[in-house]
């Protein structure tokens, strides 16, 4: 493969790009002007009581990726890292957590569709799996209460790994 082709230029761009996303942020170190000056303007912003707040940086659905950011009450960042991993899904508890929880774990879905006959909405986070995508669905009840989350393969042959 050569650089001179201008497509195997871009994508080696693309991934470098990829590769370093928020390598400049340093946990203990850097502040939420530094994080918003490298990441840009959040995709949503969750506050806490205890002062401490998540930046979302969203690269659905395409980027199959959800970063936060989350700094202290003195904003200084306190940890920066892809939520749509098995650690976090798998903190999900049907019938236990809520819609709150679940946009303090993963962040926010690409999409929500409701369910009318089942008074409910299915929250869409598509995964960055292998060899095969797959979408995380969380089922989330008309009481904010999470009724079940399943993950389907994305059947879409243009979704598959080379």
């Amino acid at each position: 493969m050569s650089l001179r082709n201008p497509f195997v230029s871009t994508l080696a761009l693309v991934l470098a790009a990829c590769a370093h996303y928020g390598a400049d942020l340093v946990p203990g170190q850097s502040t939420i002007e530094q994080v918003k000056g490298s990441m840009g303007q959040p995709t949503m912003v969750r506050q806490y009581s205890d002062g401490t707040e998540a930046l979302w940086y969203s690269k659905l659905p395409y980027g199959r990726q959800n970063w936060a950011a989350v700094v202290d009450r003195n904003g200084i960042l306190v940890s920066f890292d892809q939520r749509l991993t098995d650690r976090y899904i798998s903190q999900i508890k049907p019938n236990a957590s809520t819609a709150d929880n679940v946009l303090d774990l993963l962040g926010p879905p690409f999409r929500r569709t409701p369910f009318p006959f089942k008074n409910a909405e299915a929250w869409e986070y598509q995964l960055p799996t292998t060899p095969e995508y797959q979408t995380l669905y969380v089922e989330i009840g008309q009481d904010s209460v999470v009724k079940s989350f399943y993950k389907l393969y994305d059947r879409d042959l243009k979704n598959k790994f080379p």
